[in-house]
């Protein structure tokens, strides 16, 4: 591609990102009444529009995405079919690649011994518990996962759900509501955001990690609420860092306020023995109020849960629709996340790996002069690319040299913030990162 080509590619993907932006602001705009003046044939017009899919704001971004592509010749990086089990690295097209684009932290998901507790799970209860738990009665295995997470957290119980968007969702928008405040880290995953908006809290938020802007908020409008619920995460997925645990719940104390950590990336990453940010930050379990982790990542499963005092559970056992009017966790799937966390608890030289393999891949990446952001080096290392067009072109080059990564852009990030994301597990080998850190230096700047 020549100089020309060059300058022009990035004005097209300049001119396409400022439409997107107009569109996403666009859907953010609260939609005009059904009109009633005009001509007929302008009413049916309005009214047809109005009924189709196609006039939607969500269609148009996703449709600009699509022409961004053909236009810049950039292939889509994602929906990729991977025909075997996806670890350090995955089969696609019948092809390997070294892969970064999962969260089995510390290779147990497909594991031996998980996948056979799941078999025999599958042979004695199904594959679906059919009903909510409440009607359709309850499975030992359900009750022994959330027995081994309470004593893992080391709390009074653990309700289990099936989905870890769903469980943010359903326990923030069922305990909170009207006259309540949620304050959540700017960098919250959407499931906090979208269980503070089902909630008809009050929903505000602070600057990434700030502690200090979170007090001097709080100082300035705690007063105005009954009660506030403060949400943050553990391991933060987009940018790799981690909060200050103690300094949140100093001043939570202060400010009479409930907290709440989501440890989807954190547990079986962080501390020597992959107890997650409290173990990491040398904080009690008993100064957050409510615990929250996925079954999909470390713990080789699919759900969530929320662990925590015994009043906080039966609220969310009798009282949360997630959990409530939802089906049970899969008896196949409880038993693979059970698996899964003996086998954490049994083997912390499974945590010490993943620690040493993200250290080495922040250490390389950092020596080769790639901007990997705010990263602390645990299992999650963002590489800045600062443009949609050249996240999107670096992962296909990558994917090129045998290496599957995704690109991250607008909307999920500011443009300037675009980049390729990598996961890192206990199971890539020291090798396979150098080679990594190799193609990446030999991308164009």
């Amino acid at each position: 591609m020549g100089l020309g080509d060059h300058i022009r590619q990035q004005l097209a993907a300049k001119a396409l990102m400022r439409q997107l932006e107009r569109v996403s602001e666009e859907a953010q705009t609260p939609g005009a009444p059904l009109p009633t003046g005009g001509t007929r044939a302008a009413q049916d017009a309005s009214r047809a529009a109005l009924c189709s899919f196609e006039t939607m704001p969500g269609y148009q971004q996703v449709e600009i995405l699509r022409q961004m592509g053909e236009k810049l010749q950039v292939q889509s990086p994602f929906f990729r079919v991977h025909e075997g089990i996806a670890g350090a690295t995955t089969q696609i097209g019948g092809a390997q690649y070294l892969n970064y684009a999962n969260y089995n932290y510390l290779g147990l998901a497909g594991d031996p011994l998980v996948s056979a507790r799941a078999k025999e799970a599958i042979d004695r209860y199904g594959t679906s518990a059919s009903a909510s738990r409440m009607v359709a009665g309850e499975r030992p295995v359900q009750r022994d996962l959330e027995a081994a997470l309470a004593a893992l957290y080391e709390v009074d119980d653990c309700v289990v759900f099936v989905s870890g968007h769903a469980t943010n969702v359903t326990v923030i928008g069922s305990l909170f509501g009207p006259g309540d405040l949620i304050v959540h880290d700017s960098l919250a995953h959407n499931s906090i955001v979208q269980g503070a908006q089902l909630s008809g809290a009050k929903r505000l938020s602070f600057p990434h990690n700030d502690w200090q802007a979170l007090d001097a908020l709080l100082a300035r409008v705690r007063h105005d609420y009954r009660r506030v619920l403060i949400a943050i995460e553990g391991l933060y997925s987009m940018d790799g860092d981690i909060p200050d645990l103690a300094q949140f719940v100093d001043i939570k104390r202060r400010h009479a306020a409930f907290l709440m950590v989501d440890e989807a990336h954190s547990l079986g990453v962080l501390g020597e023995q992959g107890k997650g940010v409290r173990e990491h930050c040398g904080v009690a379990s008993g100064d957050v109020d409510i615990w929250m982790g996925t079954l999909s990542k470390t713990l080789a499963g699919c759900g969530g849960f929320i662990a925590g005092s015994q009043a906080l559970i039966d609220i969310l056992r009798h009282l949360a629709p997630g959990f409530l009017y939802s089906v049970g966790l899969a008896p196949a799937l409880a038993a693979a996340s059970l698996a899964a966390l003996e086998r954490l608890i049994a083997e912390p030289g499974r945590v010490a790996l993943l620690r040493a393999r993200g250290k080495q891949f922040l250490d390389e990446a950092r020596a080769a002069g790639l901007d990997t952001g705010k990263s602390a080096g645990y299992a999650v290392v963002p590489i800045i690319t600062g443009s949609t067009l050249k996240a999107a072109q670096w992962a296909n080059a990558m994917f090129a040299e045998g290496i599957n990564v995704q690109p991250i852009f607008y909307p999920a990030v500011e443009e300037k913030a675009a980049r390729l994301r990598f996961f890192i597990c206990s199971t890539h080998e020291p090798e396979q990162i150098s080679r990594t850190i190799a193609a990446l230096k030999r991308l164009p700047r």
